[in-house]
């Protein structure tokens, strides 16, 4: 079996409503933490944009290495250390 990092990569857009950016980027986290379970699933690189346009993605996990495969999944702007 491969990993999620020898295939090819795709992005799946879920269109969510929130009152704001803070608002959408935890929906994105709980999303995301509800689907870790699946080895496809590249959490780190879970981002938030506004709907319709070129707007920027915003990070929504840490994602920094913390040796071995493991990297962080706190928040982006998390205070303290991380953690996997």
């Amino acid at each position: 079996m491969t990993t999620a990092t020898e295939r090819e990569r795709y992005v799946v857009h879920l269109t969510v409503a929130a009152d704001d950016l803070p608002a959408a980027r935890l929906l994105a986290r709980a999303i995301g933490r509800s689907l870790a379970f699946l080895p496809e699933l590249v959490l780190g690189e879970t981002t938030v944009s506004e709907e319709g346009g070129s707007q920027p993605q915003h990070q929504v996990f840490c994602d920094r290495r913390l040796g071995g495969r493991r990297r962080c999944v706190r928040r982006v702007d998390h205070q303290g250390g991380c953690t996997s």
